[in-house]
């Protein structure tokens, strides 16, 4: 059992520890040293040769993942939440180098937004990177069939999706990007920061409507400016997302396989701090065990709780011996009560049955006659209609 770490929150927090980082740098190791093992066995086969030409790093799979799992005494969320949380990271899971392809999904015009992201304002190695740009129109012209969506899933790694329609696209999308939380479009901010008077901010100008999605020249399109908008597209890319249920698991994806460990240790003490501060309600009294761990690989704990509930009543009292003798006999099978009733006959005979009277014999006699009578009046019938039937 990973012990608790002995610094003490600042007083007037309701956090009791926190994690301790040489116990994260400790986990970490073992865990990537397990996977590369893992993977290593898995190359030689049942042969058990191996190439002498691969690397050591080649072993793991780059897109193999690490995450961190956060179990809590109680429910974290009341609802499933479809539109994620955002914490940043000081490692990206998303290479700045590696040839990272993302999909804007905008308010409409789209137009407006493609003009600003193809600016000289917009940063041209973020600009190369996304590779479409789609507004609500016409992603719910071109992609409402599966295959569209399907196709749209495989062509992208990263989406990123205007705040102020996030919570419309799982209709639209649908199970291609709902099922899993792989894909799943990150919010981002793309609309113009409300200014400032006196310190206070001010409404917005109430925005025109355009009869055409090309004619933006005279319309005032509700658009942050193209740095505000990289700004808001590089700090999704950085950071890792957090889906909220009502559930007491929480799992979040906090690194790479072949990532050195000091990158998953500080990614794992960024994510425990902001998800406990931000999201757990009761903050550390609320924490029961943090994890990490791979996609087929047991959990590393790192920090577990001395207190397994939160008050008096999460505990169910103990029932009495009685109650308990009670529920124990209803619960016994049929072959148990066969058993006990066995032992019970070796104990003690049991009593006997009392016998049925015999019914008097006035009885039968009474239904012959009632039969006999039937019998007569059916000879009867049928010879009145043998009679008709010849006339």
């Amino acid at each position: 059992m990973a012990p608790p770490s002995k610094e003490v929150v600042a007083a007037g927090s309701s956090a009791l520890t926190r994690i301790d980082p040489d116990q994260t740098l400790k986990a970490s190791k073992a865990l990537l040293a397990h996977i590369k093992k893992a993977a290593r066995q898995q190359q030689e086969g049942a042969d058990g040769k191996r190439n002498l030409l691969q690397d050591d790093d080649d072993d793991v799979d780059d897109d193999t993942p690490v995450w961190l799992t956060l179990t809590t005494k109680r429910h974290i969320a009341d609802k499933a939440r479809l539109q994620p949380g955002k914490i940043a990271l000081p490692h990206p899971l998303v290479d700045e180098a590696a040839a990272t392809t993302v999909c804007a999904i905008t308010a409409d015009p789209q137009r407006a937004y493609k003009n600003l992201i193809g600016s000289d304002d917009f940063p041209a190695a973020l600009r190369r990177r996304i590779t479409r740009v789609i507004d609500l129109s016409k992603l719910k012209a071109k992609y409402g069939q599966y295959e569209a969506q399907r196709k749209l899933f495989a062509e992208h790694d990263v989406f990123v999706a205007d705040d102020r329609i996030i919570n419309r696209l799982p209709k639209m999308l649908g199970k291609t990007f709902y099922k899993t939380t792989v894909k799943r479009p990150i919010p981002v901010v793309l609309q113009a920061k409300r200014p400032k008077v006196d310190g206070k901010r001010v409404k917005r100008p109430e925005k025109k409507k355009s009869k055409t999605d090309d004619d933006t020249d005279d319309v005032a399109v509700n658009a942050g400016t193209a740095a505000d908008i990289a700004k808001e597209i590089e700090k999704a890319l950085g950071s890792a997302l957090v889906s909220l249920a009502p559930t007491t698991n929480t799992a979040v994806r906090v690194g790479y396989a072949h990532w050195p460990p000091e990158h998953i240790a500080d990614n794992v003490d960024a994510v425990v701090s902001a998800l406990v501060d931000r999201w757990v309600p009761q903050k550390w009294r609320n924490v029961k065990s943090i994890y990490i761990k791979g996609p087929r690989t047991a959990a590393l704990p790192i920090w577990q709780t001395d207190e397994l509930w939160l008050g008096e009543g999460d505990v169910v009292a103990d029932q009495d011996d009685d109650e308990k003798a009670g529920s124990e006999k209803a619960n016994v099978g049929k072959k148990r009560k066969s058993l006990d009733a066995a032992g019970a006959a070796d104990a003690s005979p049991a009593p006997k049955k009392k016998k049925k009277e015999a019914k008097p014999d006035g009885d039968d006699e009474q239904l012959d006659k009632q039969i006999t009578e039937r019998k007569a009046k059916l000879k009867k019938q049928k010879a009145a209609a043998k009679k008709a039937m010849e006339e």
